[in-house]
């Protein structure tokens, strides 16, 4: 049996048109807007029971564009109305486990609910490597329900595989995706993500301490989706490794006051806070650090399932 099918062309298949869900948390999109950003998880590694793990999806018309695949992703594309057949792309910013263990999940719940054609995955590189071993992990399930009484498309679960690098890694009817660099911690690669599209432009962070990049990227741009953490409670924590706490958040993510600084000079319309690291209480306090550098535009706390 074949592991990993490699196809030439780009295939969009979604059938779905997005419903309105999450009513009264966020404004959402008017019917005469063709592109909606849904947040299905807000989450981070912590396994709290109303947040899933970090993915995000860009609706444009009947298309669905998938950043990151945490824990708990096809539940919360179930519950947002979104093909269960899978997206038309998905994209992983790094390979941290809270942002990829929901991937066997993409590929084999959208092949038991009706794919047969590849997921278009991209990625950085190891993302290959990555997919060969799921799709070899789950070489009994595969076979079960082919050659058993399901009956299921032989190599239904195939993915396609685009290892990336910064620059356009997508561009299709209208829908631009450009791949830039930032920087988190030690990984040798890490990408946020722009998709500009007929009617909307669309930043996503995904994880990273500051970065120019971001900037560049997010100016004058409808939304930014960016992570947080609340600089004033940074402090080592009492459990193994808790000591270098304070120094890894400095590495990995972005505080509130840096954040601030970034959208003070680019000025995003909207600014959805998600991956938020730290207590909810400490919400409001970011938000106000980040409004204090001069930041005009919205400030949204996001949670699972709103829409704008």
């Amino acid at each position: 049996m074949t592991l990993l099918t490699v196809f030439l062309s780009l295939l969009c298949a979604t059938t779905t048109v997005p419903h309105a869900g999450a009513a009264g948390r966020a404004t959402r999109a008017g019917a005469s807007d063709s592109t909606v950003l849904v947040l299905l998880g807000t989450g981070t590694p912590r396994p709290a029971p109303t947040a899933s793990g970090p993915a995000t999806a860009v609706v444009v018309g009947t298309r669905v564009f998938l950043f990151d695949a945490g824990p708990g992703v096809m539940r919360r594309v179930s519950a947002a109305g979104l093909p269960l057949t899978g997206p038309t792309a998905l994209f992983f910013t790094h390979l941290h486990s809270d942002h990829t263990l929901g991937y066997p999940d993409v590929i084999f719940t959208t092949w038991v609910m009706g794919r047969h054609w590849p997921l278009q995955a991209y990625g950085p590189h190891g993302l290959a490597d990555m997919t060969r071993h799921i799709i070899a992990a789950w070489s009994e399930d595969e076979d079960i329900r082919t050659n058993g009484l399901e009956h299921e498309p032989p190599h239904g679960y195939d993915v396609h595989v685009h290892e990336v690098s910064p620059g356009v890694v997508y561009d299709s009817a209208g829908v631009r995706v450009t791949a830039f660099a930032v920087l988190h911690g030690t990984w040798k690669e890490a990408y946020g993500y722009r998709v500009d599209t007929p009617t909307r432009s669309i930043v996503i962070s995904g994880d990273t301490r500051y970065a120019s990049s971001v900037e560049q990227e997010s100016a004058g741009a409808d939304i930014l989706v960016h992570e947080v953490y609340a600089s004033a409670h940074v402090a080592p924590e009492q459990r193994p490794g808790g000591s270098d706490w304070p120094e890894y958040l400095r590495q990995f993510h972005t505080s509130d006051k840096e954040l601030g600084a970034i959208v003070a000079k680019a000025q995003p319309k909207l600014l959805v806070l998600t991956h938020v690291v730290g207590n909810p209480a400490w919400d409001d306090e970011i938000v106000k650090t980040i409004r204090d550098a001069g930041y005009r535009g919205r400030i949204v706390v996001g949670k699972d399932l709103d829409r704008f």
